[in-house]
């Protein structure tokens, strides 16, 4: 795998296209556990990702996602903005000083991002929260040699659908206590969004 300024200005216009689409069901998810937000916000965030990205040129990938992070931190209300902004923060930063993501490269920095979400929203695996896709897909990276967008994918999915069993434990979906079985959780659902795009435009340069 390898992603460059292209690529990656791809990966961000699909998600925004997914989200987009999925915006009135993310705020159905969220009404039902959360403050109902997530939908606007996220929907809100990446329109002015994609714009601020597709209007500039980039010498590097590093950069392009430290305006995504920038974004994200500035447009998106609620919790979803400082988790997402700190992961993408961190990716840029994992890539600093090269032109491109390679799969080493993208393995590392997706721990970094994780570990930076983890700090920023003091939440573990198993809370119902964007940790429980980001950590298997960061454990499933760990046991491979290259990208494969396929299993990718569908890690990611395995671990979004697995949120709907968990008991919220973060936020106010933890004040609904067991009453949070049932739902998934808004924030796996939007982090699936995006790693499906990734696994889309990469199965596309393969």
């Amino acid at each position: 795998m390898e992603l460059n300024v292209a690529n990656t200005v791809k990966w961000m216009t699909l998600a925004n296209e997914k989200i987009q689409e999925n915006k009135t069901y993310l705020t159905e998810l969220d009404q039902a556990i959360g403050d109902g937000d997530h939908g606007i916000n996220m929907a809100r965030g990446f329109q002015e990702v994609e714009a601020k990205i597709t209007a500039t040129d980039y010498d590097n990938v590093s950069d392009l996602l430290k305006d995504v992070s920038m974004t994200l931190l500035s447009k998106v209300g609620g919790a979803a903005g400082p988790l997402y902004g700190t992961a993408f923060l961190k990716l840029s930063m994992a890539v600093k000083g090269s032109e491109t993501l390679d799969f080493p490269k993208f393995k590392s920095g997706l721990a970094e991002a994780l570990a930076g979400i983890k700090q920023r929203g003091k939440a573990e695996k198993g809370e119902k929260t964007l940790v429980d896709v980001w950590e298997p897909l960061v454990d499933y990276l760990n046991g491979q040699n290259s990208f494969n967008a396929a299993g990718f994918e569908s890690v990611a999915k395995e671990a979004m659908e697995a949120t709907k069993d968990l008991e919220a434990k973060k936020g106010r979906a933890a004040y609904l206590r067991e009453r949070s079985i049932g739902h998934l959780d808004p924030g796996s659902v939007s982090s699936f969004y995006i790693f499906s795009s990734l696994a889309e435009v990469l199965k596309e340069g393969d």
